[in-house]
């Protein structure tokens, strides 16, 4: 019992110290925000006294006045630096822009001298491509339109020049692309054609020259007036490679000691027969398909001859024709 009673009284001093200690905390509390009110609302005079013998203004205020003033003129410098900041980020952007528009204005420029380049190299391409297909005798056309410009502009000056003539070359473009095809096609069959016939120098890479032409001409062995069914080219050396000068077949391979030594003659499309003769040796059989710019054989001194040099002859059916009038007709292939 006496315990429990001795508790009793520990918790009822617990509670009085605590009550005691929450007043006298409350207490300075208040003393300290009595004190700050009364440090800001005590007044002071300021006294402004001339030079002169004129009147001498006072002027009370308060620490609240003072600080409230100063909170102002705090507020008035920082929006007066905000809006000089914000002045200068808008000049700069304005800056920004003025160079942009000038760039705009340059590329704008450039691009019309390009439309113009451009519509100049149509016209010329127009001038070609229409002279073509009247030779091919195509009914194709492709001619640029004659765009009206005061419609255009008349839509509220929307669209400018060269738009409108970017548009025209598109459209014209367009155009161009089935007559253009219809002329790879008869360039195509063409190029067919030319590779039938014996229509390349007999040499790889074009070299060499004449030393002999296709005629009445004289026997360099005994002098006497003869018929060369044929001529001679040479490159000054043996062993260049010598090409077919279009495709056929190798109709025969043969050697004569006393005439053309070592030659072959192949077969072509539209009754053409072409022989090249003297080679030092030959890389094709009888019976052999061959493409025109395919290496045959090499350039040699076999048989009736005086130094290296090819022998080549174009024969159409029975009758041997001038070879001159068929070579070069176009580059050779390279294979």
């Amino acid at each position: 019992m006496a315990q429990v009673h001795y508790y009793k009284r520990f918790e009822n001093n617990l509670v009085q110290k605590v009550k005691n200690g929450a007043v006298w905390t409350a207490g300075k509390i208040a003393n300290f925000f009595r004190a700050i009110h009364c440090f800001l609302i005590r007044r002071y005079t300021i006294v402004l006294v001339p030079h002169s013998e004129k009147k001498v203004f006072n002027f009370h205020v308060s620490i609240i006045g003072l600080v409230l003033v100063f909170l102002v003129f705090m507020g008035i410098a920082g929006t007066f630096f905000w809006y000089s900041a914000l002045s200068g980020r808008t000049r700069g952007v304005f800056s920004e822009r003025d160079s942009r528009i000038r760039d705009t204005e340059l590329s704008l420029e450039q691009l019309r001298n390009e439309v113009n380049q451009l519509s100049r190299a149509a016209r010329g391409l127009e001038s070609v491509l229409s002279g073509a297909l009247l030779t091919l005798g195509s009914d194709n056309t492709a001619t640029l339109p004659q765009g009206e410009r005061s419609a255009w502009f008349n839509q509220g000056n929307d669209v400018l020049k060269e738009v409108e003539d970017i548009r025209q070359l598109t459209g014209y473009f367009s155009s161009v692309v089935e007559p253009v095809k219809e002329i790879g096609a008869v360039l195509d069959s063409q190029s067919a054609i030319l590779s039938e016939i014996p229509s390349i120098w007999p040499i790889r890479g074009g070299i060499g020259h004449f030393t002999d032409q296709f005629g009445q001409t004289l026997d360099p062995f005994t002098g006497a007036l003869r018929m060369h069914t044929g001529v001679d080219i040479s490159t000054n050396r043996q062993g260049d490679p010598i090409i077919a000068t279009a495709d056929g077949q190798v109709a025969y391979t043969g050697y004569e000691p006393s005439g053309f030594g070592n030659y072959i003659i192949i077969r072509h499309q539209h009754g053409f027969y072409t022989r090249y003769a003297h080679m030092l040796s030959f890389r094709v059989e009888i019976g052999q398909q061959v493409k025109q710019g395919e290496t045959i054989g090499y350039i040699g001194n076999t048989g009736r001859s005086t130094g290296p040099h090819l022998h080549y002859e174009v024969h159409i059916g029975s009758d041997v024709v001038n070879p001159y009038k068929y070579l070069r007709i176009r580059p050779n292939p390279v294979r």
